[in-house]
């Protein structure tokens, strides 16, 4: 299964949590509603992966922590803000640089409909997926 395929995947996950949870709950309970509703979907996934950084030369152990990895193919990153920002895209891509995956998805939670919460991002030509 490609990038693409999983992230529909994801959000239909997404949306299923979304729908039962609302918006405005901790960040923490979304994570940990994804775990599950990703398990029951049949989705691998690895949680809070933690991701090292090359500086000079020198990999620099757990200095990120990516909030979920599906399928070896899809960051997801998890908010629960009133607005996603530029930074929280910025983040996503350098996730998405310091791994090699291609695609990743920020899922904001603090929306009234879960489809204005979703942002796809692409590291490299769309064509790669």
């Amino acid at each position: 299964m490609g990038p693409n395929a999983v992230s529909r995947r994801v959000i239909g996950s997404a949306i299923k949590v979304h729908n039962a949870l609302g918006a405005g709950v901790l960040e923490s309970a979304y994570h940990a509603c994804l775990c599950h509703q990703f398990a029951e979907d049949g989705l691998q996934f690895q949680h809070q992966v933690r991701l090292p950084i090359v500086y000079e030369g020198v990999e620099l152990p757990a200095v990120y922590r990516v909030d979920f990895i599906v399928e070896k193919c899809l960051i997801v990153e998890v908010k629960c803000v009133e607005k996603l920002l530029p930074v929280h895209s910025a983040q996503l891509l350098s996730y998405l640089r310091l791994s090699g995956y291609k695609l990743g998805l920020l899922i904001n939670f603090n929306v009234a409909h879960l489809r204005d919460g979703i942002r796809r991002k692409i590291n490299g030509p769309e064509s790669e997926l």
